[in-house]
């Protein structure tokens, strides 16, 4: 006789009700872990937006600071005496050095041409002043800066209009500049065309003779030598004459 306990349809398995019992726990535990996950993201996510934006703000803030100091340098054309440019440039960069002005002037520039010249039978090369009296400066303008240039020993003044230096346009700047390094040196001779002339090298060795054209770009020269009597053109290098 079985005990009323005992009945099959009555009794529930313990294994059955420890499987349900996890089951409903971890029903309940996943949407709270999602909650979680979801509230970290939106704590994060303005973060990272307000990151991003300080960091383009930087950026912006860098960039403009870059485009005022550019818009505050400037080639300025400072005068001075004619054949003192070099030394007001050795002055000129002393002073910076000295002074402690090298982040606001920059450079000092003179704007030179190399030139071969030929005289008495001997070509030598030499730097020739495009503009004799100026120098350029490359710099901030300011009461410190303006002082430093002005009150340098050789320089007379800047050039502008009244007390206001005026900077160089940039296409101004970008043409001397271009001047400098890109033309071939010229050349400078020490004769012209009607002038007596004595050749030095050649057959026509110690003749005198009239310049009567000068070629430039052949480095020639054509000279009339009385030859038995009668007037006649040789051509000749720059090298083979020399100023009578």
């Amino acid at each position: 006789m079985m005990a009323a306990t005992d009945n099959p349809e009555e009794q529930v398995p313990v294994e059955q009700e420890q499987e349900q019992s996890v089951s409903e726990t971890e029903d309940l535990d996943a949407p709270a872990e999602d909650a979680a996950a979801e509230t970290l993201a939106d704590a994060l996510e303005p973060q990272e937006a307000a990151s991003g934006d300080a960091s383009s703000e930087e950026a912006d803030a860098d960039e403009a600071s870059q485009e005022e100091d550019d818009e505050d340098k400037g080639w300025f054309v400072v005068h001075c005496y004619s054949g003192y440019e070099n030394k007001v440039r050795h002055n000129l960069e002393q002073r910076i050095e000295t002074m402690g002005m090298k982040d606001q002037i920059f450079d000092v520039v003179i704007p030179t041409q190399e030139e071969i010249e030929v005289r008495d039978g001997k070509r030598r090369s030499i730097e020739r002043h495009v503009f004799p009296g100026y120098v350029l400066v490359n710099m901030k303008m300011s009461e410190e800066s303006w002082y430093v240039v002005r009150n340098t020993p050789g320089v007379t003044g800047f050039v502008g209009m009244g007390n206001d230096p005026i900077p160089l346009r940039p296409e101004e700047v970008s043409q001397i500049l271009k001047r400098m390094e890109a033309e071939a040196p010229t050349i400078k001779v020490s004769f012209k065309p009607g002038e007596k002339v004595r050749i030095i090298d050649g057959p026509f060795n110690e003749f005198i003779g009239t310049v009567d054209e000068i070629d430039m770009d052949r480095t020639k020269v054509r000279v009339m030598v009385n030859f038995f009597g009668r007037s006649t053109p040789v051509e000749l290098d720059f090298l083979q004459v020399e100023k009578q």
